[in-house]
C-alpha cells in the first residue's frame, strides 16, 4: 500500500476571492479548502462527491478547525492546495491542508472532519473500503508541517 501521498489541486485566485485591496479575503480560504476536499473525494478517493451527498446521504462536516494565515495571496496567482491525512479514527479524519504559491506557504489548516449520516444526523464508522482509500493519503506529521 502506498502511504505518505499528498493530494494536490491548483486554484486560480479570482476577483471573487479577493477584498478591495486585491488580496484573498480570509473566509474565502475555507471555501477553497472545501473545494480541495471535494476534489480529493473525486480525484483522490474515486468517489463522486455529489453522489456521496445526494444518493448515499453521507457528509463530512467539520468538527474542529485551526488555521494559520502566513502570507497574503493576490488576484491572478495560482495556488497549489495540498491535503494530507494525519490520522483516522472510528468516524473521524484529521487533515492537514496547506496553500502554496511556489514554495511559499500562504495558509495552513488543521481540520477534523467526520463521516456523517444525513439520515440519522449522527457520526458513523468509516467503512473498510473507504478507510483503505483514505489511508493512501496518511502522511508522517513531520513531512506535513516541517
Amino acid at each position: 500500500m502506498q502511504t505518505g501521498r499528498e493530494f494536490e489541486s491548483r486554484k486560480l485566485i479570482r476577483f471573487q476571492h479577493c477584498d478591495p485591496a486585491g488580496i484573498v479575503f480570509y473566509p474565502q480560504y475555507f471555501v477553497l479548502f472545501h473545494e480541495l476536499i471535494e476534489d480529493w473525494f473525486g480525484e483522490g478517493l474515486g468517489i463522486d462527491y455529489g453522489d456521496f451527498i445526494a444518493k448515499q446521504r453521507l457528509g463530512v462536516p467539520t468538527v474542529r478547525i485551526e488555521c494559520d494565515f502566513i502570507a497574503s495571496s493576490r488576484i491572478g496567482e495560482t495556488l497549489a492546495l495540498r491535503l494530507a491525512v494525519r490520522k483516522t479514527g472510528r468516524s473521524s479524519i484529521a487533515l492537514s491542508l496547506c496553500a502554496y504559491a511556489g514554495e511559499s506557504v500562504r495558509v495552513r489548516i488543521e481540520q477534523v472532519i467526520v463521516l456523517f449520516s444525513l439520515e440519522s444526523r449522527e457520526a458513523i464508522p468509516i467503512p473498510p473500503d473507504l478507510r483503505r482509500r483514505i489511508e493512501n493519503f496518511v502522511i508522517d506529521e513531520q513531512v506535513v508541517n516541517p
